[in-house]
């Protein structure tokens, strides 16, 4: 049995869905969100929770999975999911003119990103704090990795871009290895 599948989901009262075959509609005060799920899953609406079912036992794995993307529309209408992105690098910056947001990454050019309609972006004063919003938790994460790859943190000093709280584990460069005159090429002469 799928422990996530057979959970109902609650509806909360400024929430609307609608289910038609395949297809799942929620709206509520963040956004409307809309999603196809697989015809091997039976989605009702019963009073205020919405109960996902499969139709056989080897369906397991998609029926948490659609339990969890209902629920996740769910929780986004109502309150919208964040990001936040960090970026670390001397002269290392963004701005944001609409909805493309303008980087310095330390390459010889500004990097630009379109940001989607349905995702709302902040950039702090300093520019180095970007704060992604969206009710669609996927295209959230789908968009903040896409930030994050324009420059990936350096393994070595960790100049790039990180999610907030990302820990980095830095190499050791090659004078901490432990190369003095004596380990040098040719070594010293006796």
């Amino acid at each position: 049995m799928s422990r996530v599948g057979n959970k109902p989901i609650p509806i909360p009262n400024n929430v609307k869905v609608n289910v038609k075959d395949n297809e799942i509609s929620v709206s509520g005060p963040a956004g409307t969100l809309k999603r196809n799920f697989s015809p091997v899953i039976s989605v009702t609406v019963d009073k205020n929770n919405i109960v996902v079912k499969r139709n056989s036992e080897e369906h397991k794995a998609v029926h948490g999975t659609t339990r969890a993307h209902i629920n996740n529309m769910v929780k986004g209408v109502v309150t919208p999911f964040e990001k936040k992105l960090e970026i670390y690098g001397v002269g290392y910056k963004s701005q944001l003119a609409g909805k493309k947001l303008t980087m310095q990454l330390g390459y010889s050019h500004p990097v630009e990103f379109d940001i989607p309609q349905d995702i709302d972006i902040a950039v702090d004063p300093k520019g180095i704090s970007i704060t992604l919003k969206s009710a669609d938790k996927e295209k959230l994460g789908l968009i903040a990795s896409k930030i994050r790859r324009t420059k990936d943190p350096d393994s070595y000093k960790g100049k790039g871009i990180r999610y907030f709280g990302e820990y980095i584990k830095k190499k050791p460069g090659k004078a901490a290895i432990g190369v003095g005159a004596a380990g040098a090429v040719g070594g010293a002469k006796k």
